[in-house]
């Protein structure tokens, strides 16, 4: 009996289009929010036809998983970036100032998925909770690693994210750009002022 094989090009040409559907779905959910992401929209906007969907995916919420991994591996990258680029003693700063800057708030569909989706998380499927939380310890750990040797090292990331995170949240939320530069100005003085 002879043996089948798919050809590589087949393969690859799968593998390319399944990670384009996931970097759409990853910049759309940051964008609208994962009830706000149809899976015909992904697909229209990555340029396919909604029926081969399901030649990549079993479900939505696989897809969402997916994404939100990819969506909070791009933000790991980043601020992996600025550590290695900064000074020791300035990284933490570095990170904050970037996070909190007047770019990022405005990059939505391309920042931190977790500033952009965490309210939502709560009534996610479980494998995209499991996935979300998977790069939300990463990131705990990589901002841990600045404190290494101090005290309560692991507390102190956990304060660092949350006030990054609930800065960036309460900054976007507000239709008074004074106030949206106040929230991210107060955060880095405290940062700034407690290091």
């Amino acid at each position: 009996m002879k043996k089948t094989t798919t050809p590589r090009n087949t393969i690859n040409r799968k593998e390319t289009t399944h990670k384009r559907i996931v970097e759409t779905a990853a910049r759309a959910i940051r964008r609208s929010g994962y009830d706000g992401t149809g899976v015909a929209d992904i697909m229209k906007e990555a340029g396919l036809t909604h029926g081969g969907f399901y030649a990549h995916f079993s479900s939505r919420d696989a897809m969402l998983a997916e994404a939100a991994d990819l969506a909070g591996a791009d933000t790991i990258a980043i601020a992996e970036r600025i550590f290695a680029e900064a000074p020791r003693e300035q990284a933490l700063f570095a990170l904050m100032n970037a996070y909190l800057s007047n770019e990022h708030m405005a990059n939505i569909e391309s920042g931190c998925a977790l500033a952009s989706l965490g309210s939502e998380m709560p009534r996610q499927a479980p494998e995209v909770r499991k996935a979300a939380t998977r790069r939300i310890k990463e990131m705990v750990a990589l901002v841990e690693s600045r404190f290494t040797g101090q005290p309560n090292a692991h507390q102190k990331a956990l304060v660092t994210i949350s006030t990054m995170v609930g800065t960036l949240l309460l900054a976007r939320a507000v239709d008074e750009p004074e106030l949206s530069q106040e929230f991210r100005q107060a955060a880095l003085k405290h940062h700034k002022a407690i290091e």
